[in-house]
């Protein structure tokens, strides 16, 4: 059996992470973007519950863990939370809608299911940007985080374009459908082609893990289906060169009409 070596997740830098009870509060009500929230299972007292509020109010998501994790982070006293300092910032999903539109512009957005890789998600923010796409939609769990790593691997493109990060893609699809928005699905079984198409009208795109494809609730909320025509009989393409073809796809006809 072969065993291949995972390499673990870089530890993040001290000047990245804000510790202690009262900080974070007090980053979060001062409007300081946080990536992600570490608290321990048993943590309590009266700032607990506003540091839980305030983190609902602002959608970001908390991990509750032992206290083995938290030292991990941070040898400082850390009264049983650490954050993670946001390296881009986050912007609510019909508010990047609204302000598309009131730019004049085709909504031409991507929605990203299960993609661990920060390399990948850097590539496609890089596509994005070249193609004329304007947001980024990303779930609060099950993504990599969009760290140092992943701002270098896009060259600086997650700062230029919306990043909106939601607790449920299947309520963004929804909104995504209330403001008259198309939502289609790379699948490699669909016998649709991706030149096919309509990508003149408003549109988003949901693009899938490589191991797992686009989860099936997904697949289903979206209005149509299509694949990437390939020469040969191959697995598939990685994700971020796939993302990259099917936003060069919507720019040509865009630029066509």
């Amino acid at each position: 059996m072969n065993h291949r070596f995972k390499p673990q997740a870089p530890k993040p830098k001290q000047s990245s992470l804000i510790i202690g009870r009262q900080p974070l509060l007090e980053a979060m009500k001062n409007g300081k973007a946080i990536e992600r929230i570490y608290m321990l299972k048993t943590a309590s007292g009266d700032i607990i519950p506003q540091i839980r509020n305030q983190a609902t109010e602002l959608r970001i998501p908390i991990n509750y863990v032992p206290v083995e994790k938290l030292n991990s982070l941070t040898q400082a006293n850390h009264q049983g939370v650490v954050a993670l300092a946001a390296s881009v910032a986050y912007l609510d999903l019909q508010d990047v809608i609204s302000h598309t539109v009131e730019k004049g512009e085709t909504p031409l957005f991507l929605i990203l299911d299960g993609i661990t890789d920060v390399r990948n998600i850097g590539a496609i923010a890089r596509s994005a940007v070249c193609c004329g796409a304007q947001a980024i939609i990303i779930p609060d769990r099950g993504i990599a985080a969009l760290n140092e790593e992943a701002l270098k691997s896009s060259a600086g493109a997650l700062e230029r374009i919306s990043i909106c990060r939601v607790n449920s893609l299947l309520k963004a699809i929804d909104e995504l459908h209330l403001n008259g928005i198309k939502v289609v699905a790379s699948e490699m079984e669909s016998k649709q082609r991706l030149q096919d198409l309509p990508w003149r009208e408003p549109v988003a795109v949901i693009m899938g893990s490589e191991d797992k494809g686009v989860y099936p609730a997904l697949l289903k909320a979206a209005d149509e289906q299509f694949h990437i025509p390939m020469q040969h009989n191959f697995e598939s393409f990685n994700v971020s060169v796939a993302a990259g073809i099917i936003l060069y796809e919507a720019m040509k006809q865009r630029l066509e009409a």
